[in-house]
């Protein structure tokens, strides 16, 4: 019989929220909490982060794979998670909200991540649009936008990169120019997820001069006249939420979708960034976790040369490095997340450095797991390849971790 919120995959056991479990010499099994995610959180912590693990495991992971392969924007599914207080996390709750602090947000996102990486990437996203119209907006749109937003009749995308501006955010192209009591929008977004079936674009624009204090942020509803998508782009991974450049030609949007004033778009974008570093960065963790998990069942059951791989003391050892960097990273990441809640000055650098360590590292423990599933890694039978595939463009968006390690460097050096 199963643990409760264990399931199994092609004879694996996989159990995201439970301990380690090793085979004891007298045939019983122990547990080793050493990677218990759930380590450390007050008891309203584990509540709640046993409701996400219970989702992801209930209504994520055994669509996962089909998700992946067809191409599903899982629409159900998320409306699901919605429902338990997944579509507005961190949102106040007079708006529909959760109102949650953001190492709580984390700890959700982890959990849901084990069960389908890329779906709960797009929840995170969306997340952090109805933070920003939360957070920067008037009452009026709080009240407008926010209540369908958190229970996800409504879905959001964030619309910062554009085809000739990706790290450097402060020089986007795309227009907004006012006549009357519109704005004009004319220039296009690119790789934006949820692209075309999203029904809020959160837009960053440019109503003034070059540079950053040139940028608005404008919320455009789809089926504006003026608003159109390319084609949804083939993407080796993140392919349950689907991408696609956003188009405005001659868009025109009210100036009352203007969220905060001229010239602050520069900063609501990046203030929403910082959240949307952590909240990816804890992503990768549920990706890494499960592959730890997947790849300790793995070693337990695969044999060669009349042993299970599990004797073998070299993958024992690389094990042991995965689980080290799995915590490691874990913990970077909610120091991360309570710097940023505290609003303390070094949260922007802290941000950064989780979202640079834990997404290299983790995508690292995917691989290695791959790497130790042998043969058996490479086919799309076994999830290991999904979290592969799907984590390794967490160290891309959302500022590349390129320019992460520039955000710290400059911090180190600042008087």
């Amino acid at each position: 019989m199963l643990r409760s919120g264990c399931w199994r995959l092609r004879g694996w056991l996989y159990c995201p929220r439970g301990a380690l479990r090793v085979p004891a010499k007298s045939g019983r099994r122990g547990l080793v909490s050493c990677i218990d995610p759930s380590m450390g959180l007050n008891e309203e912590q584990k509540e709640f982060q046993k409701v996400a693990f219970d989702f992801a495991t209930r209504e994520m992971a055994p669509n996962m794979a089909e998700w992946d392969q067809k191409e599903l924007f899982p629409v159900d599914a998320m409306r699901k998670a919605a429902q338990l207080g997944f579509g507005g996390i961190y949102v106040r709750t007079d708006v529909g909200g959760s109102g949650l602090s953001r190492l709580d947000t984390s700890v959700i996102f982890e959990a849901l991540a084990t069960g389908c990486t890329s779906t709960t990437a797009y929840i995170s996203i969306h997340n952090m649009c109805v933070w920003m119209i939360d957070t920067f907006g008037s009452e009026e749109q709080r009240h407008r936008f926010c209540p369908p937003l958190c229970t996800m009749e409504k879905f959001a995308s964030y619309c910062l990169t554009e085809p000739g501006s990706g790290s450097d955010a402060a020089s986007l192209l795309t227009s907004a120019k006012r006549q009357g009591d519109h704005y004009i929008l004319n220039g296009s977004k690119a790789f934006i997820s949820g692209g075309g079936e999203s029904d809020i674009y959160v837009v960053m624009c440019r109503t003034g001069g070059p540079g950053p204090k040139g940028i608005s942020c404008i919320v455009v509803e789809k089926g504006t006249p003026g608003l159109s998508f390319g084609k949804k782009e083939k993407k080796m991974g993140w392919n349950s939420q689907p991408t696609r450049a956003v188009i405005f030609e001659d868009c025109a949007v009210p100036v009352a979708n203007r969220i905060g004033n001229e010239g602050q778009g520069f900063v609501i974008a990046m203030k929403g960034l910082n959240g949307g570093r952590i909240n990816v960065a804890s992503c990768s963790l549920g990706a890494a976790h499960a592959s730890v998990i997947l790849t300790r069942d793995h070693l337990n059951v695969r044999k060669q040369f009349g042993e299970p791989l599990a004797s073998n003391q070299y993958l024992q050892f690389k094990l042991a490095d995965m689980a080290t960097r799995l915590v490691a990273s874990r913990l970077i990441i909610r120091n991360a997340a309570l710097a940023l809640q505290e609003e303390r000055e070094d949260a922007v650098a802290l941000c950064s450095m989780a979202k640079l360590f834990a997404t290299d590292e983790c995508f690292a423990i995917c691989n290695q797991a791959l790497q130790m599933h042998g043969g058996y890694g490479y086919l799309k039978d076994y999830a290991v390849q999904q979290y592969v595939r799907d984590s390794r463009v967490h160290q891309i968006l959302e500022g590349s971790n390129e320019v992460m390690r520039m955000l710290i460097s400059r911090s180190l050096f600042q008087e």
